[in-house]
């Protein structure tokens, strides 16, 4: 145990100056452009679903947040809404960087999850489209989402901050991944997801609906450390909409439809994770 509490606490540490430096331009970036994201998404029309797992992709602070927002107060489409879902990656990009992992790897998975983001988003614009269920009465509402966000205080302050949280909770996934390697075995392990490959993903998604960061930490993790495939972790990474799915049952009237919504999310994700594992697409 000493061992593995050692190696988890050396494996963390290494993880802090990139985790930083990433967290700084990735606040940058986010002051520049967080503003023209939330009115070129506005602006998108039936494009929404394009749009939307683009800039979905680019791990902005809060930025399911705003698009939850902006669909409660019905400025854009639910097919735009669920692509933002679906290719919003939280962690998973600062974890990979930090980690030294495949660049190529990175871009690939991205764009896995913008494609099926993408395809999702229009397919059920389009369905919304033919059952005129899209054509409720549109309803402006203050919203306010300062309080799910952290930006407010400059980017170096916000990217320590959030350097440290992520540093916390890494550490703490880590040693208990460890753990559980040391006591259960890799090769069980391993063994046990190759032998049920629809099981994976469907576990993979509901970890995914843990609704903070620590979704995609785990599964990013789980993942560099071998002990689940790509597709388990695309899986979850598809459901996990970071606090996006807390504000939608905050600020979106009616408690059904956001139910729908939470099961169409998590379906999308995990039949999209089966798909990636029976045909074995390599990443």
């Amino acid at each position: 145990m000493l061992d593995v509490i050692i190696d988890a606490l050396i494996d963390s540490v290494k993880l802090l100056p990139f985790l930083f430096i990433t967290y700084l331009i990735m606040e940058y970036i986010e002051h520049k452009t967080s503003e023209k994201a939330r009115d070129t998404i506005k602006k998108s029309g039936k494009f929404g679903p394009l749009i939307g797992s683009v800039l979905g992709a680019f791990p902005q602070c809060g930025f399911s947040v705003a698009a939850t927002n902006l669909y409660a107060a019905r400025v854009i489409t639910l097919g735009t809404l669920i692509s933002v879902y679906l290719s919003t990656s939280d962690e998973m990009i600062p974890i990979f960087i930090s980690e030294g992992a495949s660049i190529a790897t990175l871009f690939k998975i991205l764009g896995i999850k913008v494609l099926i983001g993408m395809i999702a988003g229009f397919i059920i614009d389009f369905v919304l489209r033919i059952r005129k269920k899209d054509n409720e009465e549109e309803r402006i509402i203050d919203l306010c989402e300062k309080e799910h966000c952290h930006c407010d205080h400059g980017i170096f302050k916000s990217a320590l901050k959030h350097t440290v949280n992520i540093f916390l909770f890494v550490l703490i996934i880590t040693f208990i991944i460890n753990t559980i390697i040391h006591f259960v075995g890799e090769d069980t392990i391993e063994g046990f997801v190759q032998s049920n490959p629809v099981l994976g993903p469907v576990l993979g998604g509901i970890i995914g609906l843990i609704p903070n960061c620590a979704s995609s930490v785990i599964l990013t993790q789980l993942y560099l450390e071998n002990v689940i495939p790509a597709a388990t972790m695309i899986s979850g990474l598809l459901v996990g909409a970071g606090v996006g799915l807390i504000v939608l049952f905050k600020m979106n009237k009616g408690i059904k439809q956001n139910l729908k919504i939470t099961g169409l999310l998590y379906a999308i994700g995990v039949v999209s994770g089966i798909i990636i594992q029976l045909t074995g697409l390599q990443f």
